[in-house]
């Protein structure tokens, strides 16, 4: 219980960083109600992180009667974080401030399937970084589809990047000079979510994608939970079928049977698309009235409702938040989905309500980043001896200038 309650406390550390960066400058009062703290622990709060330097009082505000309300704001040069988006064949890259507000990004083609891929992650992200701004530069947060088991060590195990025991965040580390954290991207994504997106007015949420892959994040009492290894959430793998054979060598998968590349293959086999069609020309199908197009994604939103109802009933979320490249054809999957899923839930739980989030690539990028901006209050360490460099470059309010040095793999 102690464990818990300290971490509840530096995510609200993190939670007043955002809701400032989102909402700009507020009062002690303000941030109180709008992050459910109670007036004392906010005064505590933020004496804490005017000390370390990353907020700062501003002028009073008008008050009817009373003592005028210092406004806070954030102290805009505490500095940054880099985060990246690892897929099979391409990577995206954010530069965020403190409070987590996107200041520039990139995307760039990438093969994760190379013999170089570490080599040529490495120069794209110093590439990156070498183009930042002069504050100074928290640390690097990278989320790849798979299990992370620590997020300091960064260990992957990946099907879709086909990385088995690959050392990701010991090579950054070393060919970067700078701190390295590493993360299952849908966890990542979940954290952004609690800080900067509709997780902030939820304690307990589903954060599901669907795209090249379906997985899934679960935050429980604020805190994103990650299993015994990091694993936790990977709904892809809830075996829904006969066949086919997914990428992680069991048969029947979700994501084997509703992934992005399981409809393209479907739409194929069915007509609906050429032979080298793609998804881009499934959902222009499907927008165009083509009724096997639809067809196709309503059964695909019929399996996905039938299996989240399930987790739904397990988990007992608050809201389910459904993201990820796949919602540019919601429209498409939600005949099917809609009624699967409520019919799935026991009836205590079918008022549950679901948000679909428009997409931005950037999105994933910003998770990963996210890790870094809430690591400075991992006073349990969870983070281990990188977040422990990414606390002294806060604390050192200036970073060293960037020495590449040859990545060794």
């Amino acid at each position: 219980m102690a464990i818990r309650s300290r971490v509840r406390t530096d995510l609200n550390r993190s939670a007043i960083l955002a809701h400032l960066g989102a909402q700009g400058p507020a009062s002690r009062a303000d941030l109180s109600r709008a992050l459910g703290v109670s007036p004392a622990l906010m005064t505590q709060l933020t004496r804490d992180l005017l000390a370390d330097g990353l907020l700062v009082e501003l002028e009073n505000t008008p008050s009817h009667g009373g003592r005028p309300a210092r406004q806070l704001g954030l102290a805009v040069n505490a500095g940054r974080a880099v985060g990246v988006k690892v897929v099979a064949d391409r990577v995206a890259f954010v530069e965020v401030g403190i409070g987590g507000s996107v200041l520039r990004s990139a995307s760039e083609p990438y093969d994760a399937s190379a013999p170089t891929a570490i080599t040529q992650l490495t120069v794209l992200l110093a590439r990156f970084i070498a183009g930042g701004g002069p504050l100074p530069l928290l640390g690097v947060g990278v989320g790849v589809p798979g299990t992370v088991e620590e997020r300091g060590e960064g260990v992957v195990d990946s099907t879709q990047l086909g990385w088995n025991q690959v050392p990701l965040g010991a090579a950054l580390q070393r060919a970067l000079g700078l701190p390295v954290l590493i993360e299952n991207n849908v966890n990542a994504l979940s954290m952004a979510e609690r800080l900067f997106g509709r997780g902030r007015d939820h304690s307990d949420f589903l954060v599901v994608t669907i795209g090249t892959g379906v997985g899934a994040g679960i935050v429980a009492d604020g805190v994103v939970f990650r299993g015994h290894a990091g694993g936790a959430g990977e709904i892809g793998h809830v075996p829904v079928a006969d066949g086919p054979t997914c990428q992680c060598g069991n048969e029947g998968c979700l994501e084997a049977v509703i992934g992005e590349g399981a409809l393209v293959r479907t739409a194929r086999d069915r007509g609906i698309i050429p032979p080298n069609g793609n998804i881009v020309a499934l959902l222009a199908a499907a927008d165009q009235g083509d009724k096997d197009a639809q067809v196709l994604y309503s059964e695909a939103g019929h399996l996905l409702g039938k299996v989240l109802g399930g987790v739904v009933n397990v988990l007992d979320p608050e809201i389910v938040i459904v993201l990820g490249e796949g919602v540019a054809a919601w429209e498409h999957w939600s005949f099917g989905f809609e009624p699967s899923f409520r019919a799935s839930l026991v009836p205590s739980k079918r008022g549950v309500g679901v948000a679909v989030e428009s997409w931005q690539d950037e999105s994933w990028a910003q998770g990963a980043a996210a890790i870094v901006l809430s690591t400075p209050f991992d006073l349990e360490g969870l983070s281990g001896d990188q977040g422990r460099l990414v606390r002294e470059r806060l604390v050192q309010q200036a970073a060293p200038p960037l020495e590449l040095r040859e990545p060794q793999l």
